[in-house]
Parts: C-alpha cells; sequence; structure tokens
C-alpha cells in the first residue's frame, strides 16, 4: 500500500461519520469545538479506543471513538485513565 493509510478515501469516510454525529469527547466526558481549527487543542480527532499499536482496528466503526485533540495526544496507546496524582505530605 503506498501513502499513509489515514488520508486514504475510507479514513476520511469514518471521520466524516464519527464528526457527523457531534459526540463528546470519550475521553475526558466534555464538549468537542467541532468548528475549531484542526490545530486547536479542544478540536475534534478521531481516536482509537484500541490503539492501533496494540492491534487496534484502523478503519472499525466500534474502534473509533471522538476526542479532542490534546486528550488524544496525552494518552497516547494507553488503555486505562492515567491515575490521579497525590498531593504531597509536606505543605
Amino acid at each position: 500500500m503506498a501513502g499513509n493509510p489515514r488520508n486514504g478515501r475510507p479514513y476520511r469516510r469514518l471521520c466524516a461519520w464519527l464528526r457527523a454525529q457531534r459526540l463528546p469527547c470519550w475521553w475526558c466526558g466534555h464538549e468537542i469545538g467541532y468548528g475549531l481549527d484542526a490545530r486547536h487543542p479542544l478540536s475534534f480527532t478521531l481516536d482509537h479506543q484500541v490503539p492501533l499499536s496494540k492491534g487496534g482496528s484502523l478503519l472499525d466503526r466500534a474502534n473509533a471513538r471522538a476526542a479532542h485533540r490534546r486528550c488524544n495526544s496525552s494518552r497516547g496507546n494507553r488503555t486505562t485513565p492515567r491515575r490521579p496524582e497525590r498531593a504531597s505530605r509536606r505543605w
């Protein structure tokens, strides 16, 4: 296969299908700014519930989730949320 599969028509179709649903971010639960520039941290990105690096499918609708760009980037390829940070005992 030549080129990046995320530039192909099936991937763009999957993004359009997910964007049309106007779902909140699956990672943090807040609303997504669907009208924002694609480079904005709170704009829409397609995230994969099971990361591609862990065997997730690129084009499977069941694996596609709506996410903020910031949430998608900070999540990396983890499948579970980060633990909340503990406060130091020393103040």
